[in-house]
């Protein structure tokens, strides 16, 4: 997988994912009009990045130095969360692999509704989050 970066845009999040330094963020707003332009070579990405680590590519990852996916989102539609679900979908094959994967959600302490929106998610992924409370 190549380094792949994504400008946010007033209702586009940023999207960053750097395998060689340990970054895979999600963060913003996320409400795009056409989300599978968005999302669409997202998961292709990482399903090649998954692949790839399957076929030995990548062996940096540990117990003491895990693959980090953080999601920091203000804001995201249904269409988004439908994606988001996706990308964790295809992340937790990695464990199976033999590749340990933390997945941080970060949330502002004034919005408890993105906090659970993370625990909703969590629970339908069938995966572990842990829950970050951003300073204000």
């Amino acid at each position: 997988m190549q380094k792949l970066y994504i400008n946010s845009g007033p209702n586009t999040p940023e999207i960053h994912f750097s395998p060689a330094e340990n970054i895979f963020s999600i963060s913003g707003r996320s409400a795009p009009e056409d989300v599978r332009a968005i999302y669409y070579p997202v998961i292709n990405e990482i399903k090649t990045f998954i692949s790839e680590i399957i076929d030995g590519k990548y062996s940096i990852y540990t117990p003491e130095y895990p693959l980090i996916f953080k999601v920091d989102l203000t804001y995201f539609n249904s269409s988004s969360a439908k994606f988001l679900y996706d990308i964790l979908s295809e992340l937790k094959r990695l464990p199976a692999s033999g590749v340990p994967i933390k997945i941080e959600w970060f949330y502002d302490d004034e919005d408890p509704d993105m906090k659970e929106a993370g625990v909703d998610i969590a629970l339908l992924a069938e995966m572990e989050f842990s829950y970050i409370k951003k300073m204000s």
